[in-house]
């Protein structure tokens, strides 16, 4: 018999264990499971600085490390509003792993009510990594963003949204190359486990991993992390609706990645998206006043009219119209265009 309690007590010893977490490091503080801790990342360059705000939840049991990301953009509303509620949502004490959680990537551009760019050096954060530790505020914030968090992450998801002039259907999308196949399945999972209507695939080739990555979320693909974007809102308004379908998606995801148990989220999400492979893009060829009568979503038809450009005295530049069959997935929906600029991005879906 005392053997019998003996083995017994052994056992539990060895598989508590197995699942235990040893404290999780994070900017030289040590973060004990079961717990959240917040941090300020100071940022600064030769002439401006700034911070980035990240809150580190680090679960009792063993698992992943998930990186998140919102507000690399600041104007784009719904993800930064998600990820405060996550921040009130997610249980440490109920987690397994550890989520990096970047609650506005760009608090420059945020507070500033600035679409696209970072005020402080007009340039767009989107299109700054992998980042340089000697380069201008934008360029070192990503180079920070790729250490401390892309760097140190099992799966990684940035969260976007349309940007003030962006109407947009929301979608979340999955990178994808045939050089990282296994790399490309796992996103891919992650992307269909999140409950969107449509999921984009962003095929990478192989000779576009040998650049810079440019895009946040890229970057982790880059390093072999499945990566997963989510767009989700538009026209920069701080919509509820869509607030609330980031969550409810990013805690389909947890207990997907078996980070949080399914019985504990009355919130997860199932459906069966439609898969987005191909897309074409619609540019303009003047600068002046877009009118379109089309919304992200509207199914269009080769060769339909789908809006026209004028100068600034009403006279017609330029009729446009479709040049495939598909769905309009996000488009200028403000009245100023600029010769070059997109104005649609179209999903070739059957019809």
């Amino acid at each position: 018999m005392i053997n019998q309690r003996l083995f017994f007590y052994v056992f539990i010893f060895f598989a508590s264990s197995l699942i235990a977490q040893k404290s999780f490091v994070f900017q030289n503080k040590s973060i004990q499971p079961g717990t959240k801790e917040y941090f300020e990342i100071s940022v600064v360059s030769d002439k401006d600085s700034t911070f980035i705000p990240v809150t580190v939840f680090h679960g009792l049991k063993s698992g992943p490390v998930l990186g998140i990301t919102a507000g690399v953009h600041g104007y784009e509303y719904p993800p930064i509003l998600a990820v405060q509620q996550l921040n009130q949502k997610i249980d440490p004490t109920k987690l397994s792993g550890t989520i990096i959680l970047v609650q506005i990537a760009n608090v420059p551009a945020f507070l500033g009510r600035s679409p696209f760019l970072n005020p402080l050096d007009n340039k767009n954060l989107n299109r700054s990594f992998p980042g340089d530790a000697n380069g201008s505020i934008t360029e070192h914030m990503a180079d920070v963003l790729t250490k401390e968090v892309i760097a140190r992450s099992n799966f990684f998801v940035d969260i976007h949204a349309g940007d003030a002039p962006e109407d947009l259907r929301s979608y979340n999308a999955w990178y994808q190359s045939e050089v990282l196949p296994e790399v490309s399945e796992k996103g891919k999972e992650m992307a269909l486990a999140m409950g969107f209507d449509y999921t984009i695939i962003f095929n990478i080739k192989k000779e576009r991993l040998q650049t810079p990555s440019l895009y946040c979320s890229q970057e982790a693909f880059h390093r072999k992390i499945p990566s997963v974007d989510i767009e989700c809102g538009k026209l920069g308004i701080p919509d509820k609706m869509e607030t609330n379908k980031i969550v409810d998606g990013m805690f389909s995801l947890l207990v997907h990645l078996n980070m949080i148990s399914s019985n504990s989220n009355d919130e997860s999400v199932s459906t069966k998206p439609i898969i987005v492979a191909k897309r074409f893009t619609i540019k303009s060829l003047s600068t002046g006043l877009f009118y379109s009568d089309k919304k992200a979503g509207d199914f269009i038809k080769k060769g339909e009219p789908i809006g026209y450009i004028t100068d600034f005295f009403g006279n017609t530049l330029e009729n446009i119209k479709a040049s495939q069959n598909g769905m309009i997935l996000y488009m200028i929906g403000t009245p100023p265009i600029n010769k070059g600029e997109t104005i649609m991005n179209v999903g070739m879906i059957p019809m």
